[in-house]
């Protein structure tokens, strides 16, 4: 009987299993390419604790009756809601619609329900460049994103970001943000990053209260999938190289611009006949050295490779990503190994270890932890390390031999500790060593038994960074030997010494050390009605950031409110009501209120367009908000100053003791700095490939404070007020265009970015001007002025018959100027607005193209500039032989001469020119460029080969990174111009593999 009972039960199992197995719904998940997602999540929204992920091939099979709605939450943060109509197998497209916006405190949103303005770009855009961080790697990736290459060595030239262009005369930096948290960029690697955003209008930014004024960019690291395990492999190798290092005179070029120089000057010749062939033949090279300093310092190639292994997976209970990379670069110092023990090399290295971890608790609790440690060292020359570019720049090939006859290095008292080779070979090393932590723990709690939809997340992080310098330094001997002459005839030689032996000394310091704690809570809650949905939340954030030295503690909290209405999946509603406070603001005036409203049409919904084939998606988008933010030029402005008066002496008439003065006034009735951003947006789909995205926007920043001193006489005889006065409005057009395809086995897309920002300064308590044009109100921030030149002197008798020209004494091959005012005299009264700013171009673009055909592809990115200007003025190749200055083949090429009078450059001269060396329009140049920022080769290894090899994917490239440039900037870098270590472009090899 119990056998039969048994065998009862067994086949009751057995029917239930095969009933249960005959209602599973099968399907597929793919991106927007058509490629499987692995590791997605999908649920019954009738049955959420019903949970499944999809396999390597985004395959998926759960048990659902048609009629179920099924969730599928991709690895990247896609949400899509699909409906099952019958038992055929499914494929679910995580389209655009279904992408991620993440506004940040744990409020994520579909594409198609945002009403912000986000543009966004995912881990495969990233990956295609091979930039050493992250912040490189953005370069035209993103719409209303301006990214400009920075100089300097490769551990400090990360790039300079604004969003929107410049909107205030105040601060116009970002915030960045990773994982939610204000952190750097400059040391992450492109390899953990899922994505970047960039937020941009009063909707996207309203949560981070007085940080979020200029923008937002936020970066989400990469975490775990769910019932997988990847392993992926990567390395790349660089062979780098200077970009447009300049050229400059030899020997003998530099004695006769010299010479013509003082000339020039009615001063008589440097260096006689003699001095001149031995330069022009080369025969004394230790009394008229010839030597190309640029070249016997730097190398014309370098390297630098990134090795990078990580782990991403786990269950339904726990998901992780961990990564491990390290990345090095090489330099382009010559002869860095000649000493025993250490290098002097410009190098560098890092590691960076990282973990994020998802735990479900239990079914109600889940925490989230991130983790990532980062170890650098940079290393460079001693003492000389801060001048070295400067002396490459300035120092000419005449001045010194590297090392006299016998052995001492060269050198003189004209040029001292000048020599660049002494300065990398012999005065020792400085070494940076640094060490970041950065950790966060979040703890969400669903609240189902208090109210269904309730929920509630605390979150902790903690940011500590800290750098240690260490080195040894000495000085060195140098000599110079020099042929005196008696009556034009060689006579004796002489020796000039200076400097002093000494040992390598060891010294060390506490570099920059920053501690940084957050604290963000918040309370949700999501319900779901027959027609529509509601989201809201409030949350409380707090941050603490320590900085070494003084008035460097910023303490900020915010209080928020956040609802989120959509009805009918076609009309949207976000409020977003924001209370930020700041330490940095005057007692009574900490805190500030800033309300937001936006709202979305989603027109594709409508039944009106269920005929419309070709829109596959469309959007409109509008939002307006009031946003303040903690901006002051210096601290305490509202407590009036006292500086240091003269000394009193008192009745022994020896003794004084040092008087007080009024300082700066202080600052009465102040208030908030405050953006009102109004933004209307279309985003749309066509064509199943064609991808639209444009805005067009406005601003009004008022509140700026800006000195009062232009209303002030100058008899008041104290500092003026920081007064609550200037206004500036900005506006723009942002348009980005992108179509993909897939034809049989190739797929092929081509896109475009766009970005064009205006502004303009209402009021900023500018002094009265003598002449309208004179004023900087009315013209865009940092607009340059300049005088403007219209040509060369050419003889006395032109000089004598035009406007007296006040800055200095006129000499034929000056810079000649137009009268502005027509009073006969060229002063600062003849300065004009001209060109643009030096700081951010109003006009950013970038396209790319490529394709991929049985593994085999081609991609190609082009970023360009446009309405931007460059200074000249302030760069010493510009300015030479000035203070015993070199000079460029280029400026020696193109000066005014008597038989060139339509010249580049003004004539050759020794002295500080006050009239041709202050801003003019030779000087301030169009610095627009087009630059091809990555260019890639590659193969995808087929994947019946790779199941061989039980590997998941492979690929090997071949990459270039800023291979090509078309500018104006004749030799330099136009992202770079003037002294500068060399920014760098490339060829990279290198392999990625999966398992």
């Amino acid at each position: 009987m119990k056998n039969k009972i048994l065998a009862l039960a067994l086949l009751c199992f057995t029917s239930i299993g095969s009933f249960a197995q005959s209602d599973n719904v099968t399907g597929k998940v793919v991106d927007r390419g058509g490629k499987p997602v692995s590791g997605a999540l999908i649920f019954i929204v009738s049955s959420p604790t019903v949970k499944i992920a999809t396999d390597v091939n985004g395959q998926f099979a759960i048990p659902a009756i048609p009629g179920d709605k099924l969730v599928i939450q991709t690895p990247d943060f896609g949400n899509k809601t699909t409906e099952v109509v019958d038992k055929k197998p499914m494929k679910v497209v995580m389209d655009y619609a279904s992408q991620s916006v993440d506004l940040g405190f744990g409020i994520n949103q579909t594409m198609a329900e945002s009403t912000a303005s986000i543009s966004k770009i995912n881990s495969e855009e990233i990956m295609k460049s091979s930039a050493l961080s992250l912040s490189n790697s953005l370069f035209g990736n993103a719409l209303g994103l301006t990214s400009m290459q920075n100089g300097g060595a490769v551990w400090e030239d990360y790039a300079g970001f604004s969003i929107r262009g410049l909107k205030t005369l105040s601060n116009n930096g970002v915030l960045i943000l990773v994982d939610g948290f204000e952190r750097s960029i400059g040391t992450l690697t492109r390899e953990e990053v899922e994505s970047v955003s960039i937020l941009k209008d009063a909707a996207a930014v309203a949560l981070y209260g007085f940080r979020g004024i200029n923008g937002v960019i936020s970066v989400k690291t990469k975490r775990g999938k769910y019932n997988s395990m990847d392993i992926n492999v990567s390395y790349d190798h660089a062979f780098t190289s200077p970009v447009r290092l300049p050229k400059f005179a030899d020997g003998y070029t530099y004695a006769n611009a010299m010479n013509e120089a003082l000339a020039n000057d009615g001063k008589s010749a440097k260096y006689n006949s003699y001095e001149l062939n031995e330069f022009k033949n080369g025969t004394s090279p230790y009394l008229y050295p010839n030597v190309d300093w640029v070249n016997e310092t730097l190398k014309d190639h370098g390297s630098s490779d990134i090795y990078n292994v990580s782990i991403r997976g786990g269950g339904m209970n726990m998901r992780y990503y961990t990564m491990l990379n390290l990345e090095n670069n090489g330099g382009f110092l010559k002869n860095t190994e000649t000493n025993d023990g250490y290098s002097t090399q410009m190098k560098y290295s890092k590691a960076n270890i990282r973990t994020n971890l998802d735990i479900n608790l239990s079914p109600t609790t889940k925490a989230e932890v991130n983790l990532l440690g980062i170890i650098a060292e940079h290393n460079r020359p001693g003492r000389i390390q801060g001048t070295l570019m400067d002396n490459l720049y300035t120092l000419p090939s005449a001045a010194f031999p590297i090392k006299t006859y016998d052995g001492v290095w060269g050198g003189d008292d004209t040029w001292t500790n000048t020599n660049p080779v002494a300065g990398v070979e012999n005065t020792g090393y400085a070494r940076d060593n640094s060490r970041s932590l950065f950790a966060d723990i979040k703890l969400i709690q669903k609240l189902d038994f208090i109210a269904k939809g309730l929920s509630g997340a605390i979150r902790f992080g903690y940011d500590n960074s800290a750098e240690f310098w260490e080195g040894k330094d000495r000085d060195f001997v140098y000599a110079n030997d020099r042929l005196t002459f008696n009556n034009n005839v060689p006579a004796d030689t002489i020796r000039t010494n200076g400097g002093t032996v000494k040992n390598l000394t060891y010294n060390h310091s506490l570099g920059t050390q920053n501690r940084h704690f957050n604290f963000v809570g918040n309370i949700d809650y999501e319900k779901t009605f027959t027609n529509s949905k509601l989201f809201s939340s409030l949350i409380y954030s707090q941050e603490r950031i320590v900085n070494n030295g003084q008035n460097n503690t910023y303490n900020r909290q915010n209080f928020s409110g956040y609802a989120h209405y959509a009805m009918l999946n076609r009309y949207i509603a976000d409020l977003a009501l924001v209370v930020a406070g700041s330490n940095r603001l005057a007692t009574g005036h900490k805190y500030g209120f800033s309300p937001t409203l936006s709202a979305a049409w989603v027109i594709s919904n409508e039944s009106f367009m269920k005929n419309v084939k070709f829109v596959d998606f469309l959007k409109l988008r509008a939002s307006a908000g009031m946003i303040n933010t903690d901006n002051i030029p210096t601290v305490n402005i509202w407590n009036q100053t006292f500086d240091g008066g003269n000394s009193y002496p008192f009745t022994d008439g020896f003794t004084s003791y040092g008087g007080t003065q009024e300082g700066r006034l202080p600052t009465k009735d102040f208030k908030l700095e405050r953006a009102y951003k109004y933004n209307l947006g279309i985003d749309a789909v066509m064509f199943k490939g064609l991808t639209l995205t444009a805005d067009a926007y406005m601003e009004r920043r008022n509140n700026i404070l800006v000195s009062g001193s232009g209303q002030n006489s100058a008899v008041l005889g104290v500092t003026s007020a920081y007064v609550n006065a200037g206004v500036v409005d900005s506006r723009g057009l942002e348009i980005g265009l992108d179509y993909e395809k897939t034809i049989g086995e190739m797929t092929f897309y081509i896109g475009g970015k766009y970005t064009l920002s205006k502004d303009k300064i209402k009021e900023q308590l500018e002094a009265p001007r003598a002449y309208s044009y004179l004023k900087s109100t009315g013209q865009p921030v940092n607009q340059l002025f300049g005088l403007q030149a219209i040509g060369f002197f050419v003889d006395q008798e032109e000089i004598n018959n035009s406007p007296v020209q006040q800055f200095s004494v006129v000499k034929p091959g000056d810079i000649k100027y137009k009268d502005q005012n027509g009073d006969g005299f060229i002063n600062d009264f003849d300065n004009v607005p001209m060109g643009y700013n030096t700081s951010v171009p109003e006009a950013y673009y970038s396209f790319q193209l490529g394709f991929e055909y049985k593994g085999f592809g081609f991609d190609a990115l082009f970023q360009g500039v446009g309405n931007y200007s460059a200074n000249l003025n302030t760069k010493s190749v510009y300015k030479p032989l000035v203070d015993n200055t070199t000079i460029s083949n280029h400026y020696y090429e193109n000066r005014w001469t008597p038989e060139n009078i339509f010249a580049k450059y003004p004539r050759l001269t020794t002295e500080s020119n006050d009239n041709n060396y202050r801003n003019n329009s030779i000087w301030i140049v169009d610095d627009s460029f087009l630059k091809l920022r990555n260019c890639e080769v590659y193969y995808k290894l087929p994947k019946s080969f790779l199941d061989k090899l039980k590997m998941k994917s492979a690929k090997l490239y071949v990459r270039g990174v800023d291979l090509l440039c078309f500018d104006k900037i004749d030799i330099s870098d136009p992202e770079v111009i003037g002294v500068s270590y060399p920014t760098s472009k490339s060829v990279n090899v290198g392999f990625a593999v999966g398992f």
